[in-house]
């Protein structure tokens, strides 16, 4: 079934783009995670955020861009990223999309 969505601007256009491509995984190992803040500093796009008690969850998961930042900055290996599989536009054609 198809999503309708009203007309919109150049802008409004690259957020429904933005919306329906498949999103990075990010899991935080809570039992490894010290609550530092260090993930949190380092995300260049603000995804991360920390609770009332500290605990790291993604705020913004539609905002990552999957740089690995979060994961290569925690020095207790608490975060990961899994980038979502690639779509080849093969569909159809032998490939396997």
């Amino acid at each position: 079934m198809e999503k309708q969505t009203e007309p919109a601007s150049t802008s409004g256009n690259q957020e429904i783009r933005a919306a329906e491509k498949p999103l990075p995984k990010i899991t935080v190992f809570t039992d490894w995670c010290k609550q530092c803040g260090i993930c949190v500093a380092f995300c260049p796009q603000q995804v991360l955020a920390m609770d009332e008690n500290r605990r790291v969850f993604a705020k913004y998961p539609e905002k990552c861009i999957a740089c690995h930042m979060c994961e290569l900055r925690c020095p207790d290996f608490a975060i990961t990223v899994t980038e979502p599989p690639k779509t080849t536009g093969n569909a159809g054609k032998g490939g396997n999309a």
